[in-house]
């Protein structure tokens, strides 16, 4: 290990990933030189309508995007690559390191971004050594996960050696026959590693997580069983069980149609690389199958975690344009539903059921397996890399503590390892690892346009629009401050406890109260001219009709206030203490500023 007793502290910063799922992205960071490793998102929420993607907050990088020297990719999934066409809209990566499947995806990505200009992509094979500004020399090192190409990091600084595991399973028979350099990992662990960060996914489950190539016989057996077309659905970028399904098909006789973009993107790069093996003629052009006979036919598809605009999704709901489910098609979901999707993929399966398919599905029928290890594996880890400092990553909180215990119990001191969140400043040096600063930390949302952020005042506009619907009221006002006719309402997505006379009649009362309650104090004759503020009376009428509103139907609806003078009132367009004053046009329409909008909830 380089580091002396008087080296410079490392600083390491999580801004996704640590006690969540997803966007996981890392800040390495020395005497003024910053090093990212990944750039994950994850997906929304049920509570975030018409966001499509989130991000971690990226504030400390754009206050600090002139220290940034690089960036290292651990593998291809969307929670480690997702978001960095985002970011270099924001800040310039001059050169981005990584594998050369991820390199492939991402490439595709920046493309389609228009940002593939802002960085310099390049591919690198297991052992390959790279420098990062003048503070970073990065080892790239072969592990087994459920993507092909992936590795765990060697980072070494002038702080000491730190070693990001990756996402990580054990697998002693990996289909690429890509095995675990465990050798290298020992090497490292014989020299001394100051710190290591590694994946706690899977940190509740005792033993070892089953190796990729125990899910063949049972597939196979699956597929022989069916009678007529296979339609199987697993996560695009799971390499190796696409690679399988695509070898039983060929064993059984089966030409596979692909279905998804994402699914079609991964195969045609993992072909390319050479991670999937196979004949053309086994793949088929989906207008091509009529031509088989069912049982002749696979089909591989998207949707596994019941994605609403995914193939299988549509085909479930009758809406894709190519494909119908037939009775007694057999679907198959080599793939659990990861948090939060639990629903959605229940309700494709009772759809799937009512068209009269077979649905395949459980993780006791050994479909599937995880991708990241179980704690033996983690054991495995920390035995071989055996560092002094230990930093539980990649996992929801319980996850973590329980990553934690299990290197205590190995006899990692309990003030050597240290439980983090996203915006911590973890400081690492030879004599110890504290949280030594925070900075911003949180989520970004992009909405379904993926290119606009939806802010937290937006966010909670759409949230009351979902929770209680909206009441918008275009009220028009006399120079004599009284209303000059019927206030106009529309309700949207509003239940009423009363009858929508009552309210109506409520509410008018309410306006003409406000109006001459408040009048008085908003408007002053001046000469021939008429002074009013209407922003102070637009305010004053908000605050009463809300008030009214939640004490009659017992919601919190939004409120959209629509306020004009009308045509032919004698006032004039002015400013008093910084408001617009709102005049109407001599040809009788509503003049600039005259009409106001306001959207505010019921308070």
């Amino acid at each position: 290990m380089t580091n002396k007793s008087n080296s410079p502290a490392l600083k390491i910063i999580p801004l996704g990933g640590l006690k969540e799922i997803g966007k996981n992205t890392w800040v390495f960071e020395i005497n003024d030189e910053i090093m990212l490793l990944d750039g994950g998102l994850s997906f929304p929420e049920g509570s975030m309508p018409g966001v499509n993607i989130v991000l971690p907050d990226m504030t400390y990088l754009r206050q600090n995007r002139h220290k940034i020297k690089g960036m290292i990719v651990t593998h291809g999934h969307e929670d480690h690559i997702g978001a960095i066409a985002f970011h270099l809209k924001q800040f310039d990566i001059p050169v981005i390191y990584g594998p050369r499947l991820a390199m492939a995806l991402l490439e595709d990505k920046l493309k389609e971004a228009g940002v593939l200009n802002q960085t310099e992509l390049r591919r690198v094979m297991p052992r390959d050594v790279v420098r990062i500004g003048s503070n970073f020399f990065v080892e790239f090192i072969r592990n087994t996960h459920s993507i092909a190409d992936s590795f765990t990091i060697a980072i070494n600084t002038p702080a000491g050696l730190v070693i990001h595991s990756g996402d990580f399973k054990i697998d002693h028979t990996p289909v690429d026959g890509e095995y675990f350099d465990f050798h290298r990992l020992a090497e490292h662990g014989e020299k001394g590693v100051l710190c290591l960060i590694s994946d706690s996914t899977n940190a509740e489950i005792p033993g070892v997580t089953p190796s990729e190539r125990s899910v063949y016989p049972n597939l196979e057996r699956v597929f022989a069983s069916a009678k007529g077309r296979v339609i199987v659905t697993t996560f695009a970028s799971s390499v190796h069980r696409v690679n399988m399904i695509l070898d039983i098909a060929e064993k059984q006789g089966r030409v596979v149609g692909i279905v998804g973009r994402s699914m079609l993107n991964v195969i045609a790069h993992a072909r390319t690389l050479g991670y999937i093996k196979c004949r053309d003629e086994l793949l088929q052009p989906l207008q091509n199958l009529r031509q088989y006979r069912n049982d002749q036919i696979l089909i591989l598809t998207t949707g596994s975690q019941g994605e609403p605009m995914s193939a299988l999704t549509r085909m479930a709901n009758g809406s894709h344009r190519q494909l119908q489910i037939q009775e007694g098609d057999t679907v198959v979901f080599s793939a659990n539903p990861i948090p939060g999707n639990t629903i959605p993929v229940v309700r494709t399966i009772d759809k799937l059921m009512a068209m009269g398919a077979n649905v395949v599905y459980g993780k006791d029928k050994g479909i599937h397996v995880s991708g990241h290890g179980a704690q033996e594996d983690q054991k495995m880890m920390l035995a071989l890399v055996r560092p002094k400092f230990f930093f539980p990553a990649h996992g929801e909180l319980r996850m973590l503590l329980q990553h934690g215990r299990m290197a205590e119990a190995m006899g990692i001191p309990k003030e050597n390892i240290i439980i983090a969140e996203n915006g911590d400043v973890v400081e690492v040096c030879e004599q110890h690892i504290r949280v030594a600063d925070k900075v911003p930390s949180g989520v970004e949302l992009v909405d379904s346009s993926r290119d606009g952020f939806v802010k937290g005042d937006v966010l909670r506009d759409r949230q009351q629009l979902a929770g209680d619907g909206i009441v918008t009221i275009a009220v028009s006002v006399g120079a004599n401050g009284k209303l000059s006719a019927t206030p106009d309402v529309q309700l949207n997505g509003v239940v009423l406890a009363m009858d929508r006379s009552d309210l109506m009649a409520h509410l008018t009362q309410t306006l003409e109260t406000s109006l001459n309650n408040c009048w008085e104090s908003f408007a002053r004759n001046l000469g021939d001219q008429q002074e009013v503020d209407w922003t102070g009376i637009r305010y004053q009428l908000e605050r009463d009709v809300n008030r009214m509103i939640k004490n009659k139907i017992q919601s919190r609806p939004m409120l959209v206030l629509l306020l004009q003078t009308p045509a032919g009132s004698k006032t004039s367009t002015a400013v008093v203490a910084g408001t617009a004053i709102a005049t109407p046009s001599s040809n009788g329409t509503p003049a600039a500023g005259k009409r106001r909008r306001t959207a505010t909830a019921v308070s």
